[in-house]
């Protein structure tokens, strides 16, 4: 049960935020900056490719990984497929999993290694592998970490992950938003000079500064009435978010958010593009879990009986191809089964702008969401 009086509390806000999440989603624009910056030391900006890689592949334990793989994957189109190498092994533990490339990489792709440990003795052997394949390696880890040996051994570019201090108080949370940052941030520096996107210094410096406006919109400090991700995460307790996005940046910012608000707080939640969530979705809202599906609620003891789970779409918009839009549908359908609707519409700007507001007003939702009920 959410405790709707902890998201208007900063300080009992900030005891509770044992791993550090709240303050990885706050300082998410100076993460963007810091690691834009090691990228640059790191050479990145210096770098001149011989052409487009033939295909990108991406290496990396749990959603951090996955998260930028598929941000990459939209933000590059069709210029050169995005792929990310899933781990096999007994456990998600960074000794168990194992990397394999696919039989077809060689010398004319390129792979990508993003990890928050840089442990992961499989990231390691990866690395080795590609070497022998005669593909480019570039790897994100942390600056000491055991992978920096493995990429310099096989010719490749390191580049530090940008870390903060309390990242070591508490194992690192895939979904945490300053791990995602860190991560990406490189990578799009990097792939900007390949030419598979467009992510100049300037543009990953608006982003930053779009990431320190959602932070003063959404701090912790904010109250709830006029907090846009306090007030989502409280419409989102003791329901199920169906995510339903619209445009191109929208959609990984809605996977991405679904998968925080499971990994975060437990939360579970389903997502879908617009147009096609609407013919994906509409049993369900048509079920039990509609909001008029009990009857008998308006009967139900508040105090003893648990509220039943009912939905509740969380419709995400950018801007639609060719003007195009799927809204007016999406909400007669959700409105026409009881359902409410929350959504979310990021401010003008560049691809990579809204893509980051989008990410991070649902990133601070999730750690809410998280704290005010105890996960």
């Amino acid at each position: 049960m959410l405790d709707e009086s902890l998201l208007d509390a900063p300080e009992r806000l900030t005891e509770a935020d044992r791993r550090g999440l709240l303050r990885g989603a706050a300082e998410a624009g100076a993460r963007v900056r810091t690691a834009a910056r090691h990228a640059a030391e790191a050479g990145v900006g210096n770098l001149k490719p011989d052409g487009r890689p033939r295909a990108v592949l991406i290496a990396g334990p749990g959603a951090a990984a996955t998260h930028a793989a598929d941000l990459l994957g939209t933000l590059a189109g069709a210029g050169s497929p995005v792929t990310r190498l899933a781990p096999t092994g007994v456990a998600p533990a960074a000794g168990a999993l194992r990397w394999e490339l696919p039989g077809w990489a060689g010398s004319v792709d390129l792979l990508l290694i993003a990890t928050p440990d840089g442990a992961e003795p499989g990231l390691s052997l990866l690395a080795e592998q590609a070497y022998r394949r005669g593909c480019t390696v570039v790897a994100v880890a942390p600056a000491r970490s055991p992978l920096n040996d493995a990429v310099s051994a096989s010719r490749g570019l390191f580049i530090p992950m940008a870390t903060a201090p309390y990242d070591h108080d508490e194992p690192l949370a895939g979904a945490a938003p300053g791990v995602l940052w860190a991560l990406l941030t490189p990578l799009l520096a990097l792939l900007d000079r390949t030419g598979l996107l467009e992510a100049p210094p300037e543009a990953v410096g608006k982003v930053a500064d779009r990431l320190d406006r959602v932070a003063e919109r959404c701090g912790p400090a904010i109250v709830t009435y006029s907090n846009r991700a306090k007030t989502l995460a409280s419409e989102l307790a003791d329901s199920l978010p169906v995510v339903w996005t619209e445009g191109t940046s929208a959609g990984p910012a809605g996977r991405r958010f679904a998968a925080a608000l499971a990994e975060l707080s437990g939360t579970p939640a389903v997502v879908a593009d617009l147009p096609e969530a609407l013919a994906a979705h509409s049993a369900l809202l048509a079920g039990r879990l509609a909001a008029g599906a009990d009857p008998d609620d308006f009967f139900r003891d508040r105090v003893e009986e648990p509220a039943a789970l009912h939905a509740r779409v969380v419709l995400l918009r950018d801007r639609p191809i060719g003007g195009l839009t799927a809204a007016p549908n999406a909400r007669d359908l959700a409105l026409g089964h009881d359902t409410p609707i929350s959504e979310l519409e990021p401010e003008a700007g560049g691809e990579l702008e809204t893509l980051a507001e989008l990410i991070a007003i649902t990133d601070f939702a999730a750690v809410y969401l998280a704290l005010a009920s105890g996960a």
